[in-house]
């Protein structure tokens, strides 16, 4: 059985801000492939900062830092790097990124862990 490849449409609607980006929404790489949909999008909507989004990916949850968002738009986004080459939000020290990205990513794993 061969396994289908999503790739992203043609056109994905017009640019938006991250304040109006939906949980759901598809995420796709720098190539148009599927990196799969939005978890969560983190901000700090007071001070008007957009750190990252929390994806949902078929081996997990995914992050990809404000600097690795390429567009947001209506029907999808797009991200610089395929799921793989993303970080994955842990209790480990997010040590090796540097600035809003870890900031991003822990909140990004402060969110996975709070009660629902």
């Amino acid at each position: 059985m061969t396994q289908k490849r999503e790739t992203a449409p043609e056109d994905l609607g017009a640019p938006v801000a991250y304040l109006v980006v939906k949980d759901g929404t598809p995420v796709y790489d720098r190539s148009g492939e599927s990196v799969g949909t939005i978890e969560h999008v983190l901000a700090d909507e007071p001070q008007d900062v957009f750190h990252g989004l929390l994806i949902k990916t078929s081996d997990g949850h995914r992050f990809a830092g404000g600097d690795q968002v390429d567009g947001l738009f209506e029907h999808g986004v797009i991200v610089s790097e395929p799921a793989d080459k993303l970080a994955t939000p842990s209790a480990d020290s997010p040590a090796g990124l540097a600035g809003s990205r870890s900031t991003g990513l822990k909140r990004a794993w402060d969110w996975l862990i709070q009660p629902k």
